[in-house]
């Protein structure tokens, strides 16, 4: 595997896992007490948190990407530079396969996604080593 270039700086990425691992702290999840918090970096520069929100009934609940997309994808941001996702657990979780193919809606194969252990340690890896042979709005005719 090829080494990730990372398009975010020392300092952005520094941000962006502080800001994904504090937005844990405002998880809603009192059935599965599985908190994640997630950060994404837009190319303007923004930082956009989201953690996971449950629910009673259970397939309608959250996952922290997609609140924090979907939360700068209202505010105007349509072009990201980089995603943090942070847990509780070791090793780090990966987003789940809704969530890749949700993350892919707005970025590319190789757009990089940071996944923070519940002790700070991260690994990276792009979106197509996350969804190899995915598909997004750029397979799509005009």
């Amino acid at each position: 595997m090829p080494p990730i270039t990372s398009p975010v700086t020392a300092q952005e990425l520094e941000i962006l896992s502080v800001k994904a691992i504090e937005a844990k702290s405002q998880a809603y999840c009192p059935y599965s007490k599985f908190r994640v918090g997630a950060c994404i970096l837009t190319e303007s520069g923004e930082f956009v948190v989201g953690a996971n929100v449950e629910n009673a009934a259970y397939p309608v609940g959250t996952c922290a990407e997609r609140v924090a997309f979907g939360t700068a994808v209202v505010a105007g941001h349509k072009k990201f530079k980089a995603l943090a996702v942070a847990t509780d657990i070791k090793p780090a979780a990966s987003p789940c396969g809704m969530c890749r193919q949700f993350i892919r809606e707005f970025t590319s194969p190789s757009f990089p996604v940071y996944m923070y252990d519940g002790e700070g340690g991260y690994k990276v890896m792009t979106m197509d080593e996350l969804l190899p042979d995915s598909f997004g709005p750029d397979h799509l005719p005009k």
